[in-house]
């Protein structure tokens, strides 16, 4: 069975950093492109970051660049986003995903930013962590 179980979120002053993790079993990780979505109080999803198969290739999303890092470890099967800076309009639920299609499928390249273009189709979810970011 698959699962993705995300870790590390909870409160934070504005400022502060938090590290999240994403677990995964049930499925060669190594071969899946990884996604983290968040979802703000009363907001549609939003595409934060992604990272290919082999982590070579990072994305981020316009909001997040230069605060937010992605990485992966292949031989823990195990995603992490490291958030610094972190400002109250962070505060989501923050899940991941797991495709075996190339991120760059569902990426626009605009203005120096990279676009979500897809649909929030993942082959696997997790159940999310949330982040709260308050003083």
């Amino acid at each position: 069975e698959v699962y993705l179980v995300e870790s590390g979120g909870g409160l934070v002053q504005p400022g502060g950093s938090l590290r999240l993790s994403c677990a995964a079993s049930g499925f060669t990780f190594s071969v899946y492109d990884m996604t983290w979505v968040r979802q703000r109080p009363g907001k549609e999803l939003e595409w934060v970051s992604s990272i290919n198969s082999g982590g070579g290739s990072t994305y981020y999303a316009r909001s997040v660049k230069g605060r937010f890092a992605i990485s992966r470890d292949n031989a823990k099967n195990t995603l992490y986003l490291q958030m610094n800076s972190l400002k109250p309009e962070d505060t989501a639920m923050y899940y991941c995903a797991a495709d075996q299609t190339p991120i760059t499928k569902t990426l626009a390249y605009d203005g120096g930013d990279y676009v979500y273009t897809g649909e929030y189709v993942f082959n696997y979810w997790g159940m999310g962590t949330h982040v709260t970011v308050s003083s």
